[in-house]
């Protein structure tokens, strides 16, 4: 079982921004079996180009629940699971710092689709979630939200354990 994360934030750098807004996938190898999503109230100021980029802004979350209102979802729905995400340190760490500032330690093994992508798919010059949703005809909507890009992520997931399983990897020139 897997559980196929996106988190936005309101900046880089995990030890002193926040997540704005969260989703999960939960998915057993073959199909979604449960999801959850939620804008989360970072409980500080989202920087301006931040809204730009993911269309969050501060009126959105201010009666959104805080981490700690959600946290028990977050722990439910990624235990005994396999964390997925792309680019998934930096998802991980943000919510790994969010539960450390809780007085929780939280422990998941990770699969980064960025690192499978490499490896099933080499010789592209981006492995950004968005160009190479691109070259695989994978769409996405609602680009640099939570929900939209972990959708992403499931089906190039999907898409990834289904050229694993065939045991050989996808040349640029497949596609």
């Amino acid at each position: 079982m897997y559980s196929i994360i996106d988190i936005e934030t309101t900046g880089r750098n995990p030890k002193t921004e926040k997540i704005t807004e969260i989703a999960v996938f939960i998915h057993d190898g073959t199909r979604i079996t449960d999801e959850f999503s939620s804008l989360v109230n970072p409980e500080r100021n989202i920087p301006s180009f931040i809204t730009e980029i993911t269309g969050i802004s501060n009126k959105m979350v201010e009666d959104a629940p805080r981490f700690y209102e959600i946290a028990k979802d977050i722990i439910e729905l990624t235990s005994d699971r396999i964390l997925v995400a792309h680019n998934a340190h930096f998802d991980y760490g943000f919510i790994r710092e969010e539960f450390r500032q809780l007085g929780y330690i939280y422990r998941r093994n990770l699969l980064c689709t960025v690192k499978l992508s490499r490896k099933m798919i080499p010789g592209l010059r981006s492995y950004s979630l968005g160009k190479l949703c691109s070259d695989l005809k994978i769409g996405i909507e609602d680009r640099h939200r939570a929900k939209g890009d972990a959708h992403a992520t499931v089906k190039l997931f999907e898409m990834l354990l289904t050229l694993e399983s065939a045991g050989k990897p996808l040349s640029r020139h497949n596609f």
